[in-house]
């Protein structure tokens, strides 16, 4: 295995991990109920997902 000669400079260093920032999620509006949701993830208040229906949810009347 390769090994450096020299150590890198700090400068060197922080140019390589300019690229390792963390991104945030892209959050949409789901376009039946207006929720909040993941890009192409099911939406958690009404159960659609481009634009049928995938699963039903029922709310208990207690």
């Amino acid at each position: 295995m390769a090994l450096p000669k020299r150590r890198h400079s700090h400068s060197r260093t922080r140019l390589r991990r300019a690229h390792d920032a963390l991104t945030k999620p892209s959050v949409g509006r789901c376009p039946e109920c207006g929720e909040p949701k993941m890009r192409h993830q099911l939406c958690g208040g009404c159960g659609m997902y481009k634009g049928r229906s995938v699963l039903s949810l029922e709310e208990d009347l207690n």
